[in-house]
Order: C-alpha cells, then sequence, then structure tokens
C-alpha cells in the first residue's frame, strides 16, 4: 500500500502543476491580446504655394579692378602718406620719391629751352630782315638761304628743348605716385629710404571695393537647361528679371546679398566641362573681399505651385528617400518622394507627394508598419520658423 499511495501522491503533484501551468498560459495569452499604446507623433499638411526653384553653385569673389602700383621713375622712396588696408579714393597720393635729383633736372631744362627760344626768337627776327632785303635787292640770295637754315635749326633746337623740359616735368610729377582707381590698400612693400626701380619694384596693391564680381562655374547641362529656360540663356540683358542672383556667404542660411548677371565665357572649358560666368553685386559696406568663397542662387524653373516639407520629415530607406503619409485608420504609409532644392526653409518635393497629404512631421522613429499612431495635428508657417526669427533678427 505504501507504494500506491506514492504514485497517487505523484499524480496529484503533476495535475497541480499542468493546472497552473495552464493558468499562466492564459494570462499571458490574455495580456498578449491586449493592443500595444499608440505612438505619438506630429502631424501636418504641407506647405502649398507659388514658388520660383533656385539652383545654387559655388564660386568665388574677385575684385573688378586691382592694380600692382609701381613707380615710374626710379629713386629714393621720400614718403608714404597712405596707412595699410585703407580706402582711398583715385588720385589720393600714396608715395613720394625724392625730388631733389629731378628738380635739378627739370630746372637744366627750363634753362636749355629758354637758350633755346631766345636763339629762335633772334633766327626769325633775322630771317624775316633778311626777306625784307631780298625784295629790295640789298642782301644776296645766299645769304637769304643761310639765314633760313638758322632759322629752321634754331626751330629744331627749340623743339628738343620743349620735348626735354616736357619730360623733366612729367619725371618730377611721377615722383608723386597716385592711386589710379579708388578702393582698398593692401600693406606697403618698401620702407622710406628705400632704392625704387623704375616699373619693376611693386610698393604696394590697390583693389577696388564697390561693385565686386562673383565668378562660378555652371556644368554643361545645367548650361543647356538654362537655355531651354530662356532664350538668352545666362545672357540675359542687364536689367531683365531672369538675371537676377543672390549670393551666401560663410554660415548665411540663404542667398540675401543681391546682384546680376553680366558675362559669361564665349566657350565651354574642354576639359571641365564648365562655362564660367560672373555675377555683378553692390558692396558699398565692403563686407564682401576678394577671395571669399559663396553661393549663388540662379533662377531655376518658371513659377509654379510647389508642395514643401521640413526636412525633418524625410526619411531614408536604403537609396530612397521616404515620408510616412497618416492614414484613416491612424497608420503611417510609406511614400517615396523625389526632392528639390530647400526654399523658405523647406524642402520642396517634386514627385511622390500631394499637397492635400497628411504627413508625420515629428516621431518618425515611433512609425512601423501597421502600428497605431497617436497624432497631433499641427500647421506649418509659410516660411520656415529659424528662417523667420533670422529675418526678424
Amino acid at each position: 500500500m505504501p507504494f500506491a499511495f506514492a504514485l497517487d501522491r505523484a499524480a496529484r503533484s503533476v495535475g497541480l502543476g499542468l493546472a497552473t501551468f495552464g493558468l499562466l498560459a492564459a494570462l499571458l495569452g490574455r495580456a498578449g491580446a491586449q493592443e500595444a499604446p499608440a505612438a505619438p507623433v506630429t502631424v501636418a499638411k504641407p506647405v502649398v504655394k507659388p514658388i520660383v526653384e533656385d539652383d545654387e553653385f559655388i564660386g568665388r569673389f574677385e575684385a573688378v579692378d586691382q592694380v600692382d602700383i609701381r613707380a615710374r621713375v626710379a629713386g629714393y622712396v621720400a614718403e608714404i602718406t597712405f596707412s595699410d588696408g585703407a580706402l582711398v579714393k583715385a588720385g589720393d597720393l600714396l608715395m613720394t620719391i625724392d625730388k631733389a635729383p629731378y628738380k635739378a633736372a627739370l630746372d637744366q631744362a627750363q634753362a636749355t629751352w629758354e637758350a633755346a627760344k631766345a636763339r629762335l626768337d633772334f633766327a626769325r627776327t633775322d630771317l624775316e630782315r633778311a626777306t625784307t632785303l631780298q625784295r629790295t635787292g640789298d642782301i644776296t640770295t645766299q645769304l637769304a638761304d643761310t639765314r633760313q637754315q638758322n632759322f629752321a635749326t634754331a626751330q629744331g633746337d627749340f623743339n628738343s628743348a620743349k620735348a626735354a623740359l616736357d619730360r623733366a616735368q612729367l619725371d618730377i610729377g611721377y615722383t608723386e605716385i597716385r592711386a589710379p582707381i579708388a578702393g582698398r590698400m593692401s600693406r606697403r612693400q618698401v620702407s622710406i629710404g628705400d632704392l625704387v626701380t623704375a616699373d619693376q619694384t611693386v610698393l604696394t596693391n590697390i583693389v577696388s571695393v564697390d561693385p565686386i564680381n562673383f565668378y562660378f562655374d555652371v556644368d554643361e547641362r545645367t548650361y543647356l537647361a538654362y537655355q531651354q529656360l530662356s532664350a538668352g540663356g545666362l545672357n540675359t540683358p542687364v536689367g531683365d528679371s531672369r538675371n537676377q542672383v543672390k549670393v551666401a556667404v560663410g554660415a548665411e542660411p540663404r542667398p540675401i546679398h543681391p546682384g546680376y548677371l553680366d558675362f559669361t565665357e564665349n566657350r565651354l572649358d574642354a576639359e571641365s566641362g564648365t562655362m564660367r560666368a560672373r555675377a555683378v553685386l553692390p558692396n558699398a559696406d565692403g563686407r564682401l573681399i576678394p577671395g571669399l568663397f559663396g553661393r549663388i542662387a540662379l533662377l531655376g524653373s518658371e513659377p509654379y505651385d510647389g508642395v514643401l516639407i521640413p526636412d525633418e520629415a524625410v526619411a531614408a530607406d536604403q537609396d530612397r528617400r521616404i515620408v510616412y503619409v497618416l492614414k484613416p485608420d491612424n497608420t503611417a504609409e510609406m511614400r517615396p518622394v523625389r526632392l528639390g532644392p530647400k526654399i523658405d526653409g523647406y524642402r520642396v518635393i517634386r514627385a511622390g507627394l500631394k499637397g492635400d497629404d497628411t504627413i508625420v512631421v515629428n516621431g518618425l522613429m515611433r512609425v512601423r508598419p501597421g502600428v497605431k499612431l497617436a497624432p497631433q495635428t499641427t500647421e506649418l508657417q509659410p516660411v520656415a520658423e529659424t528662417l523667420a526669427e533670422d529675418a526678424a533678427r
């Protein structure tokens, strides 16, 4: 009997264990049957408004005029009258070469000219007297010819002396080195007392400030697209709205410096397949300096109603760009899109999205296929808030 009692006790223990397991399984099944909580996301409709697409290119500023200043006469630097980096006007005095040797040469040329002038006056009077006497026969023909020759010689000496005097006056004028253009000076490259060689020694450099040029390269494909966009391509007349441009420098979020296109090269570069173009920008405050990099925005399309969304609403799926569109049952549908440029702080959607779709703009990491969402609707402003804040500043 003890053996039978042991079997009965074991059977009751197994039955209790199975019952406990069944209860746990039922509880877990009931818990699994409960729905997961809805994921909170922010949704909004895209901004739809008339836009014109811009194409951006990288370029560099260059001065309209830049001149290496050299002396036109040799000598020692006597005076420097400009400050490094100063703004000067055309004709301002920059440096002076020692005038003493040129003053002496001028005085000598003046004396030579005065002597030649005296000889010429005497030869003219002598010739006039000979001409009068020749009419009455009181002078020989040979003597009259001699006086004519003396006058011609005196005239030549006078002209030579006058040319030497003019040259001496030019030389003494060249000892004053003046700014050939208005602009900003570079640093001086000579000091007082340095010997300057005429037409060789670079004394300093000057670049014009206002306006300033901006050079950039356009690839062949884009250049052909511009030709199709307008009959003139990039060569639209000055003042045409199609050639208005804006340039951004440094960390500026968008191009804000206005200008206009005024030149393109007459051929494509065979090695790079690009066309060099130039824009001109006003620069009265001198903030734009030669050598500075910038981003230029060109008119890239005709006006049309564009669909714009924040960059934060765009996700990546391998090599595709996607957005999540909210469905009526509060789940999200993955929608491939084709992106365009940024306008007013938003990304242009060229294909894949309509203006009446509701998209997820915040909380993309919580979106999963089939997962219920708890959408909170917001309204996108016509201009992104960050750009509006920048404009207010």
